[in-house]
């Protein structure tokens, strides 16, 4: 595999991960706080609140694992 493809492929997986860990996190987050998204049916503040979580648990997890990616190589 060149060099290109080989960094594009990391980066890809770098990102699938960082989103995958960093919504289960946040949505983990938002249930230890009380702001329960997924398990409710309806919409207010409280599950809007706990999607504000998962949404940045994702944009936070696809930045630390791009990080410890840059760091690595």
């Amino acid at each position: 595999m060149d060099a290109p493809l080989k960094k594009a492929a990391m980066e890809g997986l770098a990102d699938a991960l960082g989103f995958v860990v960093g919504g289960i996190a946040g949505w983990q987050l938002g249930l230890l706080l009380g702001y329960d998204f997924v398990g409710t049916q309806e919409w207010n503040l409280t599950q809007m609140i706990g999607l504000v979580l998962i949404v940045l648990g994702c944009g936070v997890g696809r930045w630390v694992f791009r990080r410890l990616l840059l760091k690595r190589n």
